[in-house]
């Protein structure tokens, strides 16, 4: 592959929902150029995107892809992200590093759920798209059902600049209204337009002339003059409405059956901006914010936007260079880790296939090896002109697993395979919950915790086992009890005793105190850290279901001790079952965990999803509207949310989203905590006779 400077390269996320054609739309690219000499097809497992072995397995992308596509002495990196939900992250980094976003949409189904969130995050990103309209070659192919389903997704309207040329079986090319010519199959040759599409070609010709003439004001006073616009001027102006974000361009095709590739390429590379084109971006500098155009001229400032781990190659760092030129065998700064970093090695991925390369001008996307540091989401730059690139927000994940090792070996590894797990995706997260002694995994959903641990397996031989997490309650008391315990042993030799009066009383701000009331020497005061301990042992496996104790006072007040046969461990144990006694006697409770929830649906769910809540003890604190969006927030209980992202999936289509954070711990209804006891007692049994 040629060098190719700024102006000469496009970066375009291909985005939208699963199985509209991303995937198969880029296969299709590298074949008409020339870059593979046949078609892969998904499911033979052959496509140049999906290539990781569990894409094959499954017949979806599950990461991002560079797919750069050379044209017209151009390069095209085309990023072709996953369009299931689990697998948003990818799709967010991906267009973090685009300067245009290509939204496929099918022509038989239209907007999906998918759409939606691809649109919504590339007006986030503030970044120009185009629609295009794919498979309209399939039955029920509907390009006017299809386009009228995308508007309604947003207030700005959408421009077609091609019109299919027949539907369904009977699709045969594009009719482009910038060149009013029509083109069969790939595109590469023209033809005049069929007398029948004519006068809807015309007309549609009139609507992308009076855009276009919106873009600049000569334009606008030529057009309103009765003066026709000259190609030149049309796209020029077109270029003005798009990047203004006036209007979406609206494109056809059909990826599978490689038609209407060459006007859309050519499309691509004529409206969408270069690099240098693009919006500068903002990055912390020494002296505050830095304003960075992609210039090769300027400082140093590249972004690591993913890292995988090859089992053969290691960790693979991609990243796009913002500003500056970045060459091989170099050291550069990691200023998010704040440690220099030696690149060896830059790559050009193509699918799986790497391309050295000895210099990456900017605006560009490549790979680089073995860096020992660098992590998704740091920035590298020079050492002497240090600069932060900003990280976009990902969304919070709320799909919990407790994972365990499968063996003796994988326990020991557990720890850094979750660590590298969470390094290459910034939607998985996992720590430890010390009330439930559980390792958690947070993921987007059942899909993405799937993959990953199959990718722990698989990538780093560590097996893991998951289950549903358990709950972390707490136990507490409500009253003042008391309680006596003599522990006395006896057997050859020296024996032990100790003797401990206690009485125990809740606790309002803090967690535990512990007394001395003893008077009079009854026990002495180097005994006391051993009934501390033995307390503290206690509170920390529970009392009545194994959870921690919390919010209580201890008031060791009188006892006994033996000259000979008394010992710190005999008052450890005195201590630890007094307190247990005095629990059970204060009228013990226990408490569970109460999350702030905030969740946002169509109107159309917030019958259905407010019918739901009340059947998970929510309590409503407040409802709101947002963008036509209802926004509902609630105190529930944890214990009832801990499949809510699959289920509000299920109930929205999709569409609802929710967030979620620990509020307070409140007692839990008694019939509640009779059955956690009960199976907590069960699995104490169980425990024992194994």
């Amino acid at each position: 592959m040629k060098e190719y400077t700024t102006d000469s390269i496009r970066n375009i996320a291909l985005v939208s929902h699963s199985s509209a054609g991303k995937t198969m739309l880029a296969e299709a690219f590298l074949h008409f150029t020339g870059a593979t000499t046949r078609l892969g097809r998904i499911e033979d497992g052959t496509s140049a995107s999906d290539f990781e072995e569990e894409e094959i397995r499954r017949g979806i992308s599950l990461s991002t892809a560079i797919i750069p596509v050379e044209y017209q002495d151009h390069k095209i990196n085309i990023l072709d992200t996953p369009g299931y939900n689990d697998f948003i992250g990818e799709m967010i980094s991906a267009l973090r590093v685009s300067d245009g976003a290509l939204v496929v949409v099918d022509s038989v189904a239209g907007a999906e759920v998918g759409t939606e969130i691809a649109w919504n995050y590339c007006d986030q990103f503030n970044i120009p798209r185009f629609v295009l309209i794919n498979k309209m070659d399939r039955d029920n192919a509907n390009f006017r059902q299809a386009l009228d389903s995308v508007q309604q997704l947003s207030d700005v309207r959408l421009l077609p600049i091609q019109l299919p040329w027949g539907e369904k079986q009977d699709f045969i090319g594009v009719i482009d209204l910038l060149t009013m010519k029509a083109y069969p199959g790939n595109g590469e040759t023209a033809e005049d337009i069929p007398a029948e599409f004519t006068d809807e070609a015309e007309a549609a010709r009139s609507e992308l002339i009076e855009a276009a003439a919106e873009g600049e004001d000569e334009l606008l006073m030529k057009y309103l003059e009765g003066e026709d616009l000259d190609a030149k001027e049309i796209m020029r102006g077109l270029m003005g409405v798009f990047r203004s974000h006036s209007y979406v361009p609206v494109f056809v095709s059909s990826g599978t059956a490689e038609i209407g590739l060459a006007p859309l390429l050519e499309a691509i590379i004529g409206l969408m901006p270069s690099p240098a084109d693009a919006p500068p971006v903002m990055a912390n500098g020494k002296e505050g914010e830095e304003e960075l155009s992609s210039s090769d001229s300027g400082p140093l400032a590249v972004y690591a936007w993913k890292t995988t781990a090859d089992p053969f190659v290691g960790k693979i760092t991609y990243m796009r260079v913002y500003s500056g030129v970045l060459t091989s065998d170099t050291r550069v700064w990691n200023q998010s880790k704040e440690t220099e970093e030696r690149f060896g090695n830059i790559n050009l991925l193509r699918g799986k296939d790497a391309i050295a390369v000895k210099t990456v001008h900017a605006g560009d996307i490549a790979t680089v090896p073995k860096l020992t540091v660098t992590s998704t989401g740091d920035t590298l730059c020079d050492r002497a002109h240090p600069l932060e690139l900003p990280v976009p927000d990902y969304p919070t994940a709320l799909f919990r697993v407790a994972v365990s090792p499968k063996t003796q070996s994988d326990s020991a590894k557990i720890s850094p395979t979750l660590t590298r797990l969470c390094e290459e995706d910034m939607t998985l997260s996992w720590f430890q919950e010390p009330s439930t002694n559980q390792t958690i995994l947070q993921g987007m959903g059942d899909q993405h915790i799937d993959v990953a641990i199959r990718k722990a397996e698989k990538k780093f031989q560590t097996g893991l086992g998951i289950d549903e997490p358990r709950v972390p309650y707490r136990e507490t008391i409500t009253k003042l009890g008391s309680s006596q315990y003599r522990h006395k042993k006896q057997t050859g030799g020296a024996g032990q005793f100790a003797e401990v009066y206690m009485r125990v009383e809740p606790l309002q701000d803090e967690d535990f105190e512990f007394v001395n009331k003893v008077f009079g020497g009854a026990i002495s005061q180097n005994y006391m850290p051993a009934i501390e301990k033995g307390v503290k042992g206690v509170m920390q496996n529970g009392v009545i279901a194994g959870f921690p104790v919390e919010k209580v006072r201890v008031e060791v007040f009188d006892g006994k001790e033996h000259p000979v046969d008394s010992k710190p461990v005999a008052f450890e144990i005195a201590g630890r079952e007094a307190f247990k006694l005095a629990v059970k006697d204060a009228s013990p409770v226990m408490l569970e965990p109460i999350m702030n929830a905030v969740i946002t649906v169509p109107e159309a769910n917030m019958g259905d999803i407010m019918g739901d809540l009340n059947t998970r003890r929510a309590r409503v604190q407040g409802m709101d509207s947002d963008k036509g969006r209802s926004v509902v927030s609630a105190h529930v209980p944890l214990a009832e949310m801990q499949r809510y992202t699959t289920d509000l999936r299920s109930m929205t289509g999709g569409r609802g989203i929710f967030t979620m954070e620990f509020a307070f711990y409140e007692t839990v209804p008694t019939h509640i905590a009779q059955e956690v006891i009960d199976a907590s007692q069960k699995e104490l049994t169980a425990q024992k006779e194994d």
